[in-house]
């Protein structure tokens, strides 16, 4: 389920905003124990030096394959399991919503409330408040 969004211009890089999506989490998994290791996914284009440190300032362990070395990897793991499809997963189930799939909204404002209608929608089916 999505904890986070942040939204910007279409050319903007991913890695970019992992600060401001980082600080846009509102909750924090209640089974965590207080200062246990949390770990978090990313793709080839997190692959930075300001991303790890970012990642690391706010305790998270990050699982991100290197841009240069990514297929010598997964062949040499056994058993290797891609996460990636956790995201792509998460973005089909926002383009169900006709408003989010294409920006009618001109003020930022406005679509971070549609996104964020959406993400809660999606909350309350994957917990199954209503049945």
């Amino acid at each position: 389920i999505p904890i986070a969004i942040v939204i910007d211009g279409a050319n903007r890089h991913d890695m970019k905003l992992t600060e401001a999506t980082l600080a846009a989490q509102r909750i924090v998994p209640e089974d965590c124990p207080q200062g246990a290791p949390r770990n978090i996914c990313l793709d080839k284009g997190y692959d930075y030096d300001e991303v790890r440190q970012i990642i690391k300032a706010w305790g998270y362990i990050g699982h991100i394959p290197p841009r240069d070395e990514g297929q010598r990897i997964i062949h040499a793991m056994p058993n290797y399991r891609a996460r990636r499809w956790v995201v792509e997963r998460t973005h089909a189930w926002m383009n169900r919503f006709r408003r989010v799939l294409i920006r009618w909204e001109k003020k930022p404002e406005h679509y971070l409330a549609m996104l964020q209608l959406s993400c809660a929608c999606i909350v309350v089916r994957a917990i199954q408040v209503f049945g």
